[in-house]
């Protein structure tokens, strides 16, 4: 089986360079050129300059993109060959995108799964990655063989769209908890604890420690923004979620208020920065006394 991935950003780099490293890569694609002619002069892995001949070459392509708009308008022209292929797209965008895609594909004799991951960019160099996978139950050991090189885990949740909606779930989940970490933090910090006492209250005794507080907090306590995921992508994964809420009919308070602190962090220019810079946008709003 011939496999092709497109997109070398932060995660798309180390999870081709795991499949890379596993003898399981042959051809990349980046829109941005130089960072495939780096990929393929540190892997030894092929690099094209134009879809088509990505998937005309491929038998499975992956695709890790940023954004509904970059996967459907990638996806959407190489419909027409997709038969006999297995596509699987391991970005985090709308599942009625998603799906919307799928279906193209299908039409076309192809098969796509949405195979979102839960994980830093730490965690796809351990290859300890989270794959939440959605799409026919015909191929998904396919998938899984192939994903398991750069994943520890692989759950499949059913059908086209349902690995999307488990990603949103978790990352609803993620981005209210960061943004309140960094609330009782700053609190904290203002009250006059020390750095290390809020840190072993928030990430190693208190209650509400997870592997989240264990990490994220260290960075809090530094000012370190060095990117693991970024606040752009966590601010477009909450607008994701506050239009699929609507399309369900359900309230999603707590996340659209979570959304409005990482707008604001972006507005304070840290929107190619890790998430956690979020409270920045606390320390900035802190009243004089």
């Amino acid at each position: 089986m011939r496999i092709g991935l497109a997109g070398l950003g932060v995660m798309g780099y180390r999870i081709a360079g795991n499949l890379a490293k596993a003898g399981k890569l042959d051809i990349v694609y980046n829109r941005t050129l130089s960072k495939a002619e780096q990929f393929s002069k540190e892997y030894g892995v092929k690099h094209v300059t134009d879809p088509k001949e990505l998937i005309k070459s491929v038998d499975l392509l992956i695709t890790m993109l940023a954004d509904d708009n970059s996967v459907s308008s990638f996806l959407m022209p190489l419909a027409p060959y997709a038969k006999d292929k297995i596509i699987v797209d391991m970005s985090t965008i709308s599942p009625s995108v998603s799906i919307s895609i799928a279906n193209e594909v299908m039409k076309n004799g192809g098969i796509m799964y949405d195979a979102p991951v839960i994980g830093t960019s730490i965690f796809a160099e351990q290859k300890k990655l989270t794959v939440l996978l959605g799409g026919p139950e015909s191929h998904v050991s396919t998938v899984t063989e192939v994903l398991k090189e750069t994943a520890s885990t692989i759950l499949y949740m059913g059908k086209n769209g349902m690995g999307l909606y488990a990603k949103l779930v978790n990352n609803l989940m993620v981005g209210v908890y960061v943004a309140a970490l960094a609330e009782a933090y700053n609190f904290g910090i203002s009250a006059g604890l020390k750095p290390e006492d809020v840190h072993k209250v928030l990430a190693l005794y208190g209650s509400a420690k997870s592997p989240t507080s264990e990490l994220k907090v260290p960075k809090m306590m530094t000012s370190d923004y060095s990117t693991q995921f970024a606040t752009k992508h966590m601010r477009k994964d909450l607008e994701i979620i506050t239009k699929e809420a609507q399309n369900l009919h359900v309230i999603n308070p707590l996340s659209s208020l979570a959304l409005q602190f990482y707008k604001f962090a972006e507005a304070l220019g840290y929107s190619e920065s890790d998430y956690v810079s979020v409270l920045e946008v606390y320390k900035k709003a802190n009243l004089s006394k």
